[in-house]
């Protein structure tokens, strides 16, 4: 299984898979500490580690923890009894994330799946404190948010707006296309944000909102999520040190070592490059087969 997992981030235009991982790990590694800190009596404990994982309504408690407004994108509802309610909250988000993901990866890429993640959290979150800090009706209901509802929902609209004519089959219902489904997630959030759940589906309509401005600026030519895919790039490059293969030539009387290519071969360093660049961005398995030919030639030049 570990195998599989890592095999998972490393497979190329693979984001909607490794975005469910990442939710999966956090809801299961919150629910062992759970198990552990009931048994042992130490539930003060899994409460810290969780809290870290909700956004508070309440401005003065959210600016102790900043970092949750991204944090709870990546964490579930979690039931002090562990019922129903949690793992069924996980499951349907994760589950329509995977379609439309799926879908909008194959169009779009990785990349920008992940950046629309990660703003429909952000948007989500930043509209759930604006009315719960600027609206009476709200104040007077402090609650916590967590969940990646925002984010699927923002995946989601993003997806029906690039492709809104695209049409899914769903069981006892039949063809339906994706314009009508986003819609309908977002009337019912909408009629659901003065409820029980109010801060939820007003999270879900601000990663709504950002899922449809983002398309229309990257229509327009803007690409308002590209900051985060250079954070991140950054990031990994921190962990990933760039592959080296060494290049050397025989009988070539030139001074530029760029600029020229091994005896019987017809590769220069510039495709080199351009191939450990792939590496790094996508894995080796995003490599073609004649990219990879390429590269094992190259370094067995002496």
């Amino acid at each position: 299984m570990f195998d599989e997992f890592k095999n998972a981030f490393n497979r190329y235009n693979n984001a909607h898979v490794q975005l469910i991982i990442i939710n999966v790990v956090v809801f299961l590694a919150l629910g062992i500490l759970y198990v552990v800190a009931k048994i042992s009596q130490t539930q003060p404990i899994f409460q810290i580690v969780y809290d870290q994982f909700t956004l508070p309504s309440v401005l003065s408690e959210f600016v102790t923890k900043p970092w949750t407004l991204i944090t709870y994108a990546f964490a579930h509802h979690f039931s002090y009894e562990f019922n129903e309610v949690g793992i069924s909250h996980i499951f349907f988000n994760l589950l329509v994330f995977y379609w439309f993901a799926k879908l909008f990866v194959e169009y779009l890429g990785s990349d920008k799946l992940i950046a629309v993640y990660i703003l429909g959290g952000l948007s989500g979150g930043a509209l759930y404190l604006l009315l719960y800090n600027t609206v009476p009706f709200f104040i007077q209901q402090p609650s916590l948010l967590v969940g990646s509802s925002a984010a699927v929902y923002a995946v989601v609209t993003a997806a029906a707006t690039l492709l809104p004519e695209y049409t899914f089959f769903l069981l006892f219902i039949g063809p339906i296309r994706i314009k009508y489904i986003a819609a309908f997630y977002i009337a019912i959030s909408f009629l659901l944000s003065v409820g029980s759940n109010a801060g939820g589906n007003i999270a879900h309509l601000g990663g709504a909102l950002i899922g449809f401005i983002y398309i229309k600026q990257l229509q327009a030519g803007s690409n308002w999520g590209g900051w985060i895919t250079a954070t991140l790039d950054w990031i990994k490059g921190l962990f990933k040190p760039r592959l080296k293969v060494k290049v050397s030539y025989r009988n070539e009387d030139t001074s530029s070592f760029k600029n020229a290519k091994p005896k019987g071969s017809s590769i220069s360093q510039a495709e080199i490059d351009a191939i450990l660049d792939k590496i790094s961005d996508g894995g080796y398995e995003s490599l073609t087969k004649e990219e990879k030919d390429k590269l094992f030639n190259a370094s067995k030049k002496q």
